[in-house]
């Protein structure tokens, strides 16, 4: 069984995985990571958002093989500090979750969508939220969230 050696939330970690582990097996059975959620196994929902070397990857489709020596950030290191991140925060702040289980994944798919565009119009943060589902709500507190998290994370 091959071995995989990461970064996860700045700590390294390896392990030893089946060729076809996903990353997000890897980060919930193997490191115990449970924030990042599995919620179609197909790429659909978003739930599995994390991002890898900066850049938001849906966990689900991911080998964890394809992320040796990378860097992974989880919802799990999003704080810092004892402080919420902003989007985090903007999150709490707007009600942007009913039963929270698509949070996780909207929020690392919301900080990489300001990395990647910084201000944002209502209609980006819509097109942008595609790859995302929510099954609780209509999006109008998630995209006041987004909004609201851009704002504070420039």
């Amino acid at each position: 069984m091959p071995t995989v050696s990461m970064t996860v939330n700045g700590k390294s970690v390896s392990g030893n995985v089946e060729g076809r582990t996903l990353l997000v097996e890897f980060l919930r059975r193997n490191l115990r990571l449970t924030g990042t959620h599995v919620g179609c196994d197909t790429s659909q929902c978003g739930a599995c958002v994390v991002h890898l070397d900066g850049k938001a990857v849906k966990a689900c489709t991911t080998l964890a093989l394809q992320c040796e020596g990378g860097d992974v950030v989880t919802i799990e290191g999003l704080a810092a500090n004892g402080e919420l991140h902003p989007m985090q925060q903007a999150f709490r702040d707007n009600h942007a979750l009913q039963c929270g289980f698509c949070t996780p994944g909207m929020v690392m798919a919301a900080v990489d969508l300001v990395n990647r565009n910084g201000k944002l119009d209502e209609a980006t943060i819509r097109a942008e939220l595609e790859g995302n589902l929510c099954r609780c709500t209509g999006y109008h507190n998630i995209v006041k969230a987004i909004a609201a998290g851009a704002k504070a994370m420039s």
